[in-house]
């Protein structure tokens, strides 16, 4: 006589087939000088604004308002709004009135001159606004390529800083340029990473500014 097997209790573990696959994590590039100019600046605008209003005769008061309305989305769009969100699959730029979604397989090259600057496979071109780029610290950073090169007797060490050196560059913006042109390079051929560029215009910022210079011309001509 043989005794039966105890049926297996159901597990109620989640199914790995079920389970969502997560988005890639982003990485966030942003300019810590362009937000703390920001915040500064929209404090001052609203000190003086405020006090305008509160203290202001006859027409100073809507003319103060008009100007707030029109200043502070110009403010967070070219200081605190721009950012640079990559990923495995594709590139996002949020500069001061556009955001553009490039796929990786768009990407034709990622270049650092006087400005970053990312081209399209189509020619287009699109500036990165949250990653400056300091001349200031290309030339240091040359400055110590050429005395590391002095203590090198067999000539190992690069003495210019080129962008597309690693071992040499040393600049914040430079290397941030260097990152996404090799992310780009290693994801183009990702299934995931294919498509074609998108552009979006921030209405947000464009909205409120439009609304303040109208009020404002329209306080200026009757005034």
């Amino acid at each position: 006589m043989t005794t039966p097997e105890p049926t297996p209790e159901p597990s109620h573990e989640p199914s790995r087939e079920s389970t969502p696959a997560q988005p890639p994590a982003d990485r966030v590039f942003r300019s810590p000088l362009g937000i703390a100019s920001g915040v500064f600046l929209l404090l001052l605008a609203g000190m003086f604004g405020v006090d305008a209003v509160i203290r202001g005769e006859g027409g100073t008061p809507w003319v103060a308002l008009a100007c707030l309305v029109l200043a502070v989305p110009l403010i967070v769009a070219f200081t605190i709004r721009p950012a640079v969100y990559a990923n495995e699959d594709r590139l996002r730029i949020r500069n001061p009135f556009r955001s553009i979604t490039l796929p990786w397989a768009s990407v034709a090259d990622v270049r650092a001159g006087y400005s970053s600057e990312v081209f399209t496979q189509d020619g287009a071109k699109y500036q990165l606004w949250a990653v400056p780029i300091s001349l200031r610290q290309r030339k240091r950073a040359a400055r110590r390529a050429a005395r590391a090169s002095q203590d090198d007797p067999h000539g190992r060490t690069s003495v210019t800083a080129d962008v597309r050196d690693s071992a040499s560059r040393m600049a914040a913006g430079d290397q941030t340029v260097a990152d996404l042109r090799e992310l780009a390079e290693a994801r183009a051929a990702s299934p995931g990473a294919q498509g074609e560029p998108q552009v979006r215009w921030a209405y947000e910022i464009i909205g409120p500014s439009v609304a303040g210079l109208v009020l404002l011309a329209i306080l200026l001509a009757v005034g």
